[in-house]
């Protein structure tokens, strides 16, 4: 704008100065151009988006409320929140913009070590608003203030005698109002940015407690937050995919945006079933479903610095709520699962590359990855949060129950007790050496405080050492990881459980194992093949073992486990993004742990009571429908021989339907 106004500027003063050149020079038939006008940033439109945030607040006198996980700040009533939004903003002449907007904000997880000891806790589950907005738009930047109606559900847990665990719960709605304020700003293409701050007063509700033998409850919920989101610009109707007239913002190659979602929804009928154990299978059948949000940010910070954030919405259980197999049926399933859906930041890492010069290769825009150029040579460090199978044991066939096989143990190592949390997160930190035909990769992770715990400690800790190998038969891509690991975590010895056990009878097993833990190591090995046949047809195995002599401290009850199939593209029927999967395992156990589990131990998923060992046999199959580049449909069958290694109870038939969708 500046070089146009100096433009126009100077041959005025040019002409004015020599008018009688100008007449001359000048056909008296050309016409006059008005001047160009800039294009403006217009704000009209229907958009979409998701926020993360941080709440503080109360629920009145007296509501001993659940202290949530706040991870970078301290524990709080919300603690960490997160959710959707979406509305529809009109910019007026007078560059008022009047917006409507509904949005829904979940909590975090309870924060275990910080709840104190009661005979009942309150927490806030969710709380939605719907508001209107009205700013002043300064071109890109519209800071605006906001009002208007505000619900949500507040739950009340009876505990049992230990004062931590519920053992029945009572919800009631609740209706109020909300105010706040906020800017937003246009980063880029249809990105905006935002930050807000909303107060929220939801009416007291009453909770009739006669039943648990406690006085009446009042919980009146008064929250404050402050939360930071992206938008997505639809246009002026659902359907468009650019803003109305005005001006657009490049996209910049240095961040990204990408988010998917999932829903499996997992049954079995009846099974034989002549005992049940507290974490058996139920005979008599049963249906469950579980729902994951995520969205993946990534910023380029400097010369091959990423950093990558990876919020993730959570609801529901895996069949018995993830208990009763060791290779279990549900990838997504979650080890914490919850009602209503809660939110963790589940990766927050910085990477970086050194480049070592030579041939280079292209990165594709994708989740956790930003586009560009890297040299293939090249050391690569990462620090922070992520899933440990995010850079050892992969497998282009079998790896991601989202998109492929759903079975623990077949898209992952099953013997592999890697370090995790209960939703299979970690911190720590990996660094690999890459070259053309072959990498090598090591790590080291912070491990659970104890057995199926969701509070990572450095008291001990985990470690990982993976080579790759790459090679081509027939030339067909195929890839070799050799993998061998130790954890040091707070885990007991199974014969040495077993022999006070049997010194004094009288004394139950899971009790004496749970007093007896200390640091102890487990160690061993994973082998992961991948074989192309075929541009559409490709071939996997696996095989892996752990020592086997103490608890299983994170992933499942494993200690041996080979596992093997095909994947092949439907090309050959005209659906070449469709896949069919076939893949099959067989789970073992140590004789320590097998003794351990007919005693009537617990493990992390399995145990019946009693055992009458054989081992753990599944089957797995899918079809995998891609409707569209951005959604496919996926139906699944596992036939499981031996639940939880007991020959006395099942088959158990596994019928899935998986709906997945991401951009």
């Amino acid at each position: 704008m500046k070089r146009i106004f100096i433009i126009g500027s100077t041959t005025s003063v040019v002409l004015g100065s020599c008018p009688f050149a100008a007449a001359a020079d000048l056909p008296a038939t050309v016409p006059i151009k008005a001047p160009a006008r800039a294009a403006i940033y217009n704000w009209t439109g229907f958009y979409f988006g998701g926020q993360v945030g941080y709440g503080q607040g109360d629920l009145g006198p007296g509501a001993n409320p659940v202290p949530e996980q706040a991870i970078f700040f301290p524990h709080s009533l919300t603690g960490l929140i997160g959710g959707f939004q979406a509305g529809y903003n009109f910019q007026l002449p007078n560059r008022v913009v009047l917006g409507l907007e509904v949005d829904a904000l979940f909590t975090s997880p309870r924060d275990l070590p910080k709840l104190d000891p009661a005979p009942f806790n309150s927490t806030l589950e969710y709380a939605a608003t719907a508001r209107g907005r009205i700013g002043y738009a300064f071109g890109t930047t519209l800071p605006y203030v906001t009002g208007g109606l505000a619900w949500g559900q507040s739950r009340v847990n009876i505990n049992a005698n230990d004062g931590i665990t519920p053992l029945s719960s009572q919800f009631l709605p609740h209706l109020g109002w909300t105010a706040g304020l906020g800017i937003e700003k246009a980063i880029g293409g249809n990105w905006t940015a935002k930050v807000e701050y909303d107060y929220i007063d939801l009416a007291r509700r009453t909770y009739g407690l006669g039943d648990a033998m406690l006085p009446d409850l009042n919980v009146d919920p008064r929250i404050q937050v402050i939360k930071v989101g992206l938008n997505y610009k639809l246009g002026d109707t659902l359907w468009a995919l650019s803003p109305v007239d005005g001006m657009q913002l490049p996209e910049s190659p240095d961040w990204n945006v990408h988010g998917q979602t999932t829903f499996i929804s997992q049954a079995y009928p009846r099974i034989r079933s002549p005992y049940e154990g507290a974490n058996s299978l139920p005979g008599g059948g049963q249906g469950r479903e579980t729902w994951t949000a995520d969205a993946f940010l990534g910023w380029r910070l400097w010369g091959g610095g990423e950093l990558y954030f990876n919020p993730e919405l959570a609801q529901g259980f895996g069949l018995n709520t993830t208990l009763g197999l060791a290779g279990f049926s549900n990838g997504e399933a979650q080890k914490g699962g919850t009602d209503f859906p809660k939110i963790r930041p589940q990766r927050y890492f910085i990477r970086q590359t050194f480049g070592l010069g030579g041939e280079q290769e292209e990165v594709a825009d994708g989740p956790l990855q930003l586009p560009g150029k890297r040299d293939i040579d090249r050391v690569t460090l990462t620090v922070g949060r992520f899933a440990i199978t995010d850079y050892f044991d992969g497998n282009s066939y079998a790896r991601d129950p989202r998109a492929d096989f759903m079975n623990w143990s077949i898209w992952s190592s099953g013997a592999y007790d890697f370090p995790a949390d209960l939703p299979g997160f970690t911190r720590g930190a990996v660094i690999e050496l890459n070259r053309k035909d072959w990498a090598v990769r090591a790590g080291l992770f912070q491990v659970p405080s104890a057995p199926n715990s969701d509070v990572l400690t450095s008291r001990g800790g985990g470690a990982v050492v993976e080579l790759e190998e790459r090679y081509a038969i027939s030339d067909q891509p195929g890839k070799l990881r050799l993998g061998v690991f130790e954890n040091q975590g707070n885990t007991a010895s199974y014969r040495e459980a077993l022999a006070i056990v049997a010194a004094d009878p009288s004394l139950d097993i899971n009790a004496t194992t749970a007093s007896i833990r200390h640091t102890l190591p487990k160690y061993g090995f994973y082998a992961n093949m991948e074989q192309a046949i075929t541009q559409d047809i490709g071939i996997f195995a696996r095989a892996s073992w752990n020592d086997g002599q103490s608890e299983i401290l994170s992933f499942t009850d494993i200690d041996r486990s080979l596992s093997g199939g095909v994947s092949i593209k439907g090309s050959s029927w005209g659906r070449m993004n469709d896949t069919i999967g076939i893949g099959g395992v067989i789970n073992g156990l140590s004789s320590a742990h097998r003794d351990f589990l007919a005693a009537g131990g617990i493990g992390l998923l399995i145990g019946d009571g009693q055992l009458n060992y054989r081992e753990e046999k599944i089957l797995e199959a899918f079809y995998a429908y891609n409707f569209n580049r951005w959604s496919t449909l996926t139906f699944d069958y596992q036939f499981v021989a031996n639940p939880s290694y007991n020959a006395d109870r099942g088959p158990v038939s596994i019928f899935s339907a998986r709906a997945h969708a991401e951009f």
